[in-house]
């Protein structure tokens, strides 16, 4: 939960209008260097994928609490996608290229059934 509250500040800090929206303007930043935060390193390339589909997941509303949820979750799943592609570019571990292989499958999959609940409800995909 920790990690949660940590990577949120982060794509907040990273996002005037999200701090905006979130309230988040009003915290004590004394300490935090935001303009580093999501600038990919060698180590760490997934901050602008993270940010993305923080921002996809804040855009994504529907009709009801129902449709918005689908739709959110869409885009979280696209998130991880994107972040296991990059990872696939980013490293030469055998075994992590297999683990990200296998969620950029499985969240495809995912993806799919959610568009599908989409359609049944008479909704357009996304």
């Amino acid at each position: 939960m920790k990690m949660i509250a940590t990577m949120t500040a982060a794509l907040l800090a990273a996002s005037p209008a999200l701090a905006q929206q979130a309230g988040h303007q009003g915290m004590n930043h004394q300490g935090m260097n935001h303009a580093g935060m999501m600038q990919p390193t060698a180590a760490d390339p997934y901050g602008p994928d993270m940010m993305k589909m923080h921002e996809r997941m804040m855009a994504a509303k529907g009709a009801d609490a129902g449709e918005t949820w689908i739709r959110q979750m869409i885009e979280h799943h696209r998130g991880a996608v994107t972040m296991s592609q990059t990872a696939l570019r980013s490293t030469q571990n055998a075994e992590i290229r297999r683990e990200a292989q296998k969620t950029v499958d499985s969240q495809n999959r995912e993806i799919a059934t959610l568009n599908a609940m989409l359609r049944k409800m008479g909704k357009r995909p996304q």
